[in-house]
């Protein structure tokens, strides 16, 4: 089986080895105030992300003039509480949004054996029908996940999920961990912004040769102050197998430096997340949505495909995934699983690994440990 990370991270299965426990970070943020956003590429440092960088060697000075492009890794930002972001202005253009792109690298990953705990049969493939537009008006609050790391500008997609201790005012984001973090061999993505609703009408590449940022970004750019991923992913996150994605699950908190409002009352909606991580033989229909980047696509516009899930396992020691058949590629990874329940639509999951050929998507269980993990994210970090 050869899978890949379906984002503009390397893609890849991810090996990983060890219990679900809740990862979390710390980074100060305040945004810049409106006047900054001209477009000059500047910099606004809070003081306690100042702090934070001195802390670990790093001269403030320089990551104003272009340090953040230094990937060394001694200078690579890779614990829990080390995630920094801190705003620069101006960066994520429109232009610079459409070149995001996915290398779509692909590795020879471990069998799932049928020894190695249970897996159903590989799925038909289901081909990615495009979502009706305006996105708004039709699909679960989704966007485009942008972010830098050693091999360029990348992007993924995510959800807006409900903040359980602050209702109707979320700033929460579910996305991949391999979306915010590279893993074992490196540390915390850069630049890490949410443009929900991306392309929101669904517009073709020659229409949006000249499009404003209001057209690729109705609801504005929202940068992550807050980022938390499995402390699984950070230490066992790697290129060479697939083992870390039963892990491969990520929370941003955002901030707007356009306005005072909430992310969920900015774009009117948020979804719960469902924790009870229910068995595929259980669900008759899951849906996965985002934006596929890698050809055919162009990452434009939003996808989804929706199938009765099954079961893929990498390892006995490891969770079950669920998976489905589904011709999205990469760009996608991070965008959430939707299944509805008593007439309500729940996020169950998100897209984290799939095959060479494209044929389907498969993404973790969420259990107590990511549970724990938007616990601590909402205690912490929400309401600011």
């Amino acid at each position: 089986m050869r899978c890949q990370h379906l984002t503009g991270v390397t893609p890849a299965c991810v090996p990983y080895v060890g219990p679900a426990r809740a990862g979390a970070v710390g980074a100060a943020f305040s945004p810049p105030p409106a006047s900054s956003q001209n477009g000059d590429d500047k910099i606004r440092i809070p003081d306690a992300v100042k702090s934070k960088l001195e802390e670990h060697g790093i001269d403030v000075d320089q990551w104003k003039n272009g340090g953040w492009k230094n990937w060394d890794k001694d200078k690579w930002l890779s614990e829990a509480k080390d995630f920094v972001n801190p705003v620069i202005a101006g960066l994520w253009k429109p232009e610079r949004m459409k070149s995001a792109k996915d290398p779509d690298k692909t590795i020879s990953a471990k069998d799932a054996a049928a020894d190695q705990g249970v897996s159903d049969p590989d799925p038909a493939p289901v081909e990615a029908t495009a979502e009706k537009t305006p996105y708004h008006d039709h699909a679960a609050p989704v966007g485009k996940v942008f972010f830098d790391s050693p091999e360029g500008s990348m992007v993924c997609s995510g959800t807006v999920v409900k903040d359980v201790n602050h209702p109707g005012t979320s700033n929460l984001v579910w996305t991949a961990g391999h979306c915010v973090h590279a893993g074992g061999k490196g540390g915390w993505y850069r630049n890490i912004a949410f443009v929900p609703a991306y392309n929101n009408q669904g517009r073709s590449e020659s229409e949006l040769r000249n499009a404003s940022a209001a057209q690729i970004a109705p609801y504005g750019e929202w940068w992550a102050d807050w980022a938390s991923t499995s402390n699984e992913w950070i230490a066992g996150g790697d290129e060479t197998g697939g083992a870390g994605a039963p892990y491969d699950y990520a929370l941003l908190h955002v901030q707007s430096a356009q306005g005072s409002k909430s992310l969920e009352e900015t774009v009117g909606s948020a979804l719960d997340v469902d924790f009870s991580a229910p068995s595929a033989r259980d669900v008759s229909t899951m849906g996965a949505w985002g934006y596929p980047a890698a050809p055919p696509y162009n990452g434009l516009k939003m996808f989804k495909c929706v199938d009765r899930p099954g079961r893929l396992s990498l390892s006995p020691s490891l969770p079950t995934m669920y998976r489905i058949g589904c011709t999205m590629t990469g760009g996608s990874s991070g965008g959430g699983w939707f299944r509805v329940v008593g007439g309500k639509t729940e996020l169950v999951s998100n897209t984290s690994i799939g095959p060479a050929g494209n044929t389907w998507l498969a993404g973790p269980q969420l259990g107590k440990g990511a549970q724990a993990l938007y616990e601590n994210m909402s205690k912490r970090y929400g309401g600011r």
